[in-house]
């Protein structure tokens, strides 16, 4: 399951995917981790989250994007959510030239049993269609 939180700067899509994360602890059965293109947010995430500051690891393009995962992956079986915030920071690729990186990871996935859920600085109306299908209202739960 991939699902995306959008909206311009300031709309609360931050806030909301921490709240989201640390709410998942009550029902998760497995590891959750939480990217981050910086380590702003770090400590409003409780401790049993695993916090990332992509940063550290110069993600620049949707193919080591996707390597990092698959590496999440790899070293941690139990491996349920990945939470990343600030999305278009980390990628630095336009949305529109992205559709492939999002097919292969909502067969990631499918694959691994792994939810993923992005916030994406941008206007909700000008999203490109192919991220429609991801869309999470600002209202919507997770389960």
């Amino acid at each position: 399951m991939i699902r995306v939180i959008v909206g311009e700067t300031g709309t609360g899509k931050t806030k909301r995917i921490i709240s989201m994360a640390n709410e998942t602890l009550q029902s998760a059965k497995g590891s959750i981790v939480f990217l981050d293109h910086d380590s702003k947010y770090m400590f409003d995430l409780k401790n049993a989250i695993r916090f990332i500051d992509a940063s550290e690891f110069h993600i620049d393009c949707p193919e080591k994007f996707t390597g990092f995962l698959a590496g999440l992956a790899a070293q941690d079986f139990d491996l349920e959510y990945i939470f990343i915030d600030g999305f278009r920071k980390i990628v630095r690729h336009p949305l529109e030239t992205l559709p492939g990186l999002f097919e292969e990871l909502e067969a990631f996935s499918k694959e691994r049993g792994v939810k993923i859920i992005f916030s994406i600085s941008a206007n909700p109306e000008t999203l490109p269609e192919f991220l429609r299908g991801y869309f999470l209202e600002m209202s919507e739960n997770l389960v």
